[in-house]
């Protein structure tokens, strides 16, 4: 087997990352309107707060995934690795680990900050394999 890039380790990690988000606001939902009711899809959707917002950065992340994946099957494609790629990769892994933190804390200016070194670093790694060399 070959080697995987870093570029595509951070992809799959920031897979295992949107496969494992959900959890923690589902439980807090089943545990405020009991599993009966949680697991029927009805559309009470009562939970705390800060489940509420982990949601939200959950769904920011579903909308944020196909960019990076775009960014990194390209560079794969294109056989395009270089330190800018591999920085940006890990940029917006780590970007987004800390968006949930920074949406459930409610700390004024963090989410908007982390969400943005996130994007730009996908757009900073998209351009880097649109005009790398062939």
């Amino acid at each position: 087997m070959e080697h995987l890039s870093v570029e595509l380790r951070y992809l799959i990690y920031t897979a295992i990352l949107l496969a494992v988000i959900w959890i923690p606001y589902i439980a807090a939902h089943a545990s405020q309107v009991g599993a009966q009711i949680a697991f029927a899809y009805t559309d009470d959707e009562a939970m705390p707060a800060w489940a509420r917002r982990l949601k939200r950065a959950h769904y920011n992340l579903v909308e944020n995934v196909p960019l990076f994946a775009v960014a990194v099957l390209a560079g794969e494609i294109a056989n395009v690795h270089t330190g800018v790629t591999a920085a940006c990769a890990m940029i917006f892994f780590w970007a987004r680990v800390l968006h949930p933190f920074a949406q459930v804390a409610r700390i004024w200016g963090t989410r908007t900050l982390v969400f943005t070194v996130g994007w730009v670093a996908v757009v900073v790694q998209l351009l880097a394999v649109l005009t790398a060399k062939a």
